[in-house]
């Protein structure tokens, strides 16, 4: 434990009697708190003190108790001036070294101490992990924080002193959390309905640019979409993607003159930060856009992170990276199209659309971007041929990088690309120049969490997929894997309720892990009512397929489960990839032999379902199997690196 005494050298410069008799006052009513949880004090430093505890549990309780302590001090009459601590908390191996303690433990305890709030504890995933079910706190996340000479960004938590949750911050002050940002879409007030693909494309430019902004988080474009045009406050908004502000504004095109408003709002108070009025001629869309964008990004900056005004950002080029209008406007049509995931059929429009845009100017590097992710997600649907479509997909994305190497997007594609086919240390190098690139992409935590799981820290892939949310709270693959993720780290009750809240958001997935879930639990009418949710939404989804088939033979009718077989080898004969569903039915048969060998297929087309094989309980028995062993560490030994 770090603790810091919160304006004692300020104090102190002002007067320096009254800044000692503070500190000689609050260190005596320290002691003994840190005494009574077992705590022992390896140094005073001053103005706080690092103290050493024999578990976690104790040096959270005990930090509760400074704080309540020292909050009831403050109020107390008479009181000579208030004693306000910032609390850090982090579990690991030190060293003894002549009395004291050094070792990168106590490193890191030092850099969470001082993102606490005045008055407030954190403490880092480790020690999260330790208390979270033990202690009757709430605790918050606050996403991944870069700590300073500590290699990778940390989870780090907030204890919610009172037990309930703040509401979303304004924009944090220097050095505290990381402020969010919420880019809404913008109106289109012009007459013209078609001019709202100018409105689209400036709130594209404008997430990607400010996402560029040091020390700043921006919400992902799929989880600000659904606000356009809505009602909300944004006080709502702020409170619903956890954002201290937003970004919103409106275009107006009379003739061939462009208006363009922009405000900065506090979600809190619904105050206005900062706005912008812009208008000009419309001649060169692409060169108003990238003047609008670097004027609110540098404005952004200023009033959000305290940079100086007109300091340079790293900002990347104009977003569309083309001159062809016709080109752009289905690019960004599309892109409405795939965030929305409405059906097979709509992403099957973007996909033509894309196609078209790139069609039209081969050079349009993000929209291979755009036309390889689609590829890949309508494979992975069992849409489009596998093998075909992450051919293709490769190929589109190794020309975007040729014609542009600093598009994010384009190295989290291919993270999740190379993950697909089991290149992994490829996958993880992506991943993390993607989240170089974009600090607020939420996919590159997704393949980072399939890595981990893979390896069997489950713990740390729900760490990841929870980051992943605060950018993006509405990506649909991220809101499927961690609900899963929850039920496979042993967290149930968290999972239930997870799944009940999105279930109206994806219903498919979410139906499916419920269905699993039961189908492990033995609760048949519940895994009855999952599946018939299944077969109502994509009755034709190799995933209905499979888990009617499951559920057949627990109620007794293994025939069905062969004829289920049949289907599922049927399309495999035609290119797509469910053997492993094949595997799974026939596990379920008591078919060992056959189930290894669909296994062992799957491993060679690289569709291994490793998190169902690890960690479902419905392959617990399996996993006892020593040639199912040896497929684990045939699949893993590429990620030994990692």
């Amino acid at each position: 434990m770090f603790t810091d005494l919160v304006g004692f050298t300020r104090l102190g410069q002002r007067d320096e009697e009254a800044a000692l008799g503070l500190r000689r006052e609050h260190q005596a009513l320290m002691r003994p708190l840190f005494a009574r949880f077992g705590g022992r004090e390896v140094k005073s430093l001053g103005d706080g003190f690092l103290v050493e505890f024999a578990s976690a549990v104790e040096s959270v309780r005990c930090a509760v108790d400074i704080q309540r302590a020292l909050q009831e001090r403050n109020g107390a009459a008479g009181a000579t001036g208030p004693i306000v601590l910032r609390i850090g908390i982090h579990a690991g191996d030190v060293v003894e070294e002549d009395g004291d303690v050094v070792g990168d433990a106590v490193n890191v305890a030092s850099r969470i101490e001082p993102l606490a709030d005045p008055g407030g504890i954190c403490v880092s995933a480790t020690v999260y992990e330790q208390v979270r079910n033990k202690l009757p706190l709430v605790l918050e996340g606050m996403g991944p924080r870069s700590l300073k000479n500590v290699e990778r960004p940390m989870e780090i938590f907030r204890v919610v002193l009172g037990g309930t949750r703040r509401p979303p911050s304004a924009p944090a002050a220097a050095g505290t959390a990381v402020p969010r940002l919420a880019v809404l879409p913008f109106a289109n007030l012009s007459s013209e309905p078609d001019d709202e693909f100018f409105a689209d494309g400036l709130t594209d430019e404008l997430i990607s640019r400010t996402a560029q902004v040091p020390s700043l988080r921006v919400i992902a474009r799929t989880s600000v979409q659904r606000y356009k045009g809505s009602p909300k406050s944004i006080r709502e908004v702020g409170a619903e993607l956890n954002v201290g502000t937003a970004l919103e504004g409106s275009v107006r095109k009379a003739g061939n003159r462009l208006r363009v408003t922009v405000q900065l709002v506090d979600t809190q108070t619904e105050a206005q930060l900062w706005s912008m009025r812009y208008d000009r001629p419309f001649d060169d869309i692409f060169a108003i856009q990238d003047d609008i964008a670097g004027h609110v990004t540098g404005a952004v900056a200023t009033h959000l992170t305290g940079a100086p005004p007109g300091a340079g950002l790293p900002l990347p080029p104009s977003a569309p990276e083309t001159a062809d209008m016709e080109a752009y406007e289905g690019f960004l049509r599309g892109r409405q199209l795939f965030a929305a995931k409405g059906s097979t059929e709509s992403i099957r429009g973007a996909l033509a659309l894309f196609e078209a845009a790139v069609a039209r100017d081969p050079n349009f590097a993000r929209a291979r971007v755009s036309l390889a992710e689609t590829l890949l997600w309508l494979a992975t649907e069992g849409v489009v041929h596998f093998q075909e479509a992450e051919d293709r997909a490769a190929r589109e994305l190794r020309r975007a990088l040729e014609l542009n190497d600093r598009i994010a997007e384009a190295h989290s594609v291919l993270a999740g690309l190379c993950l697909g086919t089991d290149r992994f240390e490829e996958c993880e190098r992506e991943a993390r120049r993607a989240m170089e690139l974009n600090p607020s992409l939420a996919d590159p935590y997704r393949w980072l969490a399939q890595l981990a799981a893979g390896l069997g820290r489950i713990d740390e892939a729900v760490r990841l997929l929870e980051a992943a949310r605060q950018l993006d709270p509405d990506d649909i693959n991220v809101l499927s894997f961690l609900g899963r993720a929850l039920a496979y780290s042993g967290r149930e009750a968290d999972a239930l309720a997870f799944w009940k809240a999105t279930e109206p958001r994806i219903r498919f997935r979410t139906n499916a892990h419920t269905c699993e879930y039961y189908l492990g639990k033995g609760d048949l009418a519940k895994a009855e009512a999952s599946v018939r949710v299944l077969e109502q939404v994509r009755p034709s989804s190799p995933w209905s397929i499979m888990y009617r088939g499951l559920l057949s033979v627990r109620q007794g009718d293994p025939a069905s489960a062969r004829r289920a077989i049949e289907r599922l080898q049927e399309r495999a004969q035609q290119g797509e990839m469910v053997v492993f569903f094949i595997g799974f039915l026939q596990y379920a048969l008591g078919e060992v032999d056959q189930f290894i060998a669909s296994m062992e297929e799957a491993l060679r087309l690289k569709v291994l379902p490793l998190l169902e094989l690890l960690y479902s309980p419905l392959y617990a028995e399996a996993r006892k199997d020593p040639r199912l062993l040896e497929l684990f560490r045939r699949q893993t030994e590429g990620r030994s690196a990692l």
